[in-house]
C-alpha cells in the first residue's frame, strides 16, 4: 500500500516536469498525430519553382475520409486523379478512364511507370508533416509559426520525394514551417535546394511547397461507380 501510494507521488511530481521537456517538435508531430485523427479533412497544395525548371508541377487537391483518400494532380496540361484505400489504387489512363495500380505499372517507361511509384510512397499530409518534424533541426517560434531548418538527410528525402531510387542528390538544403491553432495543424510549407542526378539526368532543384488543411470533420469523398468497381 505505501509503496503504490510513493510511486503515485512520484507520478504526481514527474507529471509537470516531463510535459515541461516536451520540446517544439512534440508540440508540431502532437498536432500532426491529431490531425492524423480525424474522420475526414481536405487539403490544397501549391508549388512554386524557377521559371526555368524541368519539373513544374500544379496544384493539387485532396481528401481523405474513412480510410479513403482522393487526389487530383495536375502537371502542365495533364492532369490526374487518383481513389487510394489500404494497398488499392485507381488512377485516371490515357485514354480517360480509369485502371487499377496493378495495371498501370505495366507502363515500364511511361507516366504509368512515374504515377505508379508516387501512389505506392503517397503520404497525407498529416504523415508528411510528422515526418518533416522529425527531421527539423531546431523548431522555434516566429511569426505565430514554427520554422527550422531541415536536416541534410531530411532535405535530401524531399528533394527526391522520399523515394531515393538511385538518384544521386549533392548540396542538400531546406527548411520547414508550420501553423497550429487548437493544437492541431491547420498549414505546412517546406523549402528544399539542391542538385538531383538521376539515370543520367541532372537538375537544380529550388522548390517552395504549401499545404493548406481545411474542411476537417466535414470532408466527403464521391466515388464514381467505375472506380468502385475496380477497387473491389
Amino acid at each position: 500500500m505505501k509503496m503504490n501510494i510513493l510511486c503515485s507521488s512520484v507520478v504526481v511530481f514527474l507529471g509537470p516536469l516531463l510535459a515541461a521537456q516536451a520540446g517544439p517538435a512534440d508540440d508540431v508531430t502532437a498536432a500532426a498525430q491529431k490531425l492524423g485523427t480525424e474522420s475526414s479533412y481536405s487539403w490544397h497544395a501549391t508549388t512554386v519553382v524557377p521559371p526555368d525548371a524541368q519539373f513544374r508541377p500544379g496544384p493539387t487537391e485532396g481528401k481523405t475520409a474513412n480510410g479513403l483518400t482522393y487526389v487530383k494532380m495536375s502537371f502542365r496540361d495533364n492532369e490526374s486523379e487518383i481513389y487510394m484505400k489500404g494497398t488499392n489504387a485507381v488512377m485516371t489512363d490515357p485514354d480517360g478512364g480509369w485502371q487499377t495500380l496493378a495495371e498501370a505499372s505495366q507502363d515500364d517507361q511511361g507516366p504509368g511507370r512515374f504515377m505508379t511509384g508516387m501512389v505506392r510512397n503517397f503520404r497525407t499530409p498529416a504523415k508528411q508533416a510528422a515526418d518533416l518534424a522529425a527531421d527539423c533541426k531546431d523548431l522555434t517560434m516566429t511569426n505565430g509559426a514554427w520554422t527550422s531548418d531541415l536536416t541534410a538527410d531530411g532535405a535530401k528525402k524531399m528533394l527526391t520525394f522520399r523515394r531515393g531510387g538511385g538518384a544521386n542528390v549533392t548540396n542538400p538544403s531546406g527548411s520547414a514551417t508550420f501553423w497550429i491553432a487548437n493544437g492541431e495543424l491547420t498549414k505546412f510549407e517546406t523549402h528544399v535546394k539542391g542538385s538531383v542526378s538521376f539515370n543520367g539526368n541532372d537538375m537544380d532543384v529550388d522548390r517552395d511547397t504549401t499545404v493548406e488543411i481545411k474542411d476537417v470533420g466535414t470532408t466527403k469523398i464521391d466515388v464514381p461507380d467505375d472506380v468502385t468497381k475496380k477497387m473491389q
